[in-house]
């Protein structure tokens, strides 16, 4: 009986070793997929940053392409008008 006792006991240690063992893992594969999650959202917010910028230096190009065209017609319908 006491030989069953102490195998049970062995078992249950061998069980909350495991366990905590497991635990460990768990903990150590959370921190590095939180690292690389952090990661890819830095590279993300990065990209979106450039997609501005370009959003930015297309809205200027873009207006400043504009008032030149109208100017140009400007000028081009004065001169055909004889103005």
């Amino acid at each position: 009986m006491a030989e069953n006792a102490s195998r049970i006991d062995g078992l249950r240690e061998a069980i909350a070793e495991l366990g905590e063992r497991m635990d460990r893992r768990f903990e150590a594969m959370e921190q590095r997929f939180d690292r690389r999650f952090e990661a890819i959202d830095r590279r993300f917010e990065t990209i979106d940053q450039r997609f501005e910028a370009i959003d930015r230096r297309f809205l200027w190009l873009t207006g400043t392409l504009v008032a030149t065209m109208l100017t140009l017609v400007s000028i081009l319908s004065a001169a055909l008008l004889g103005g």
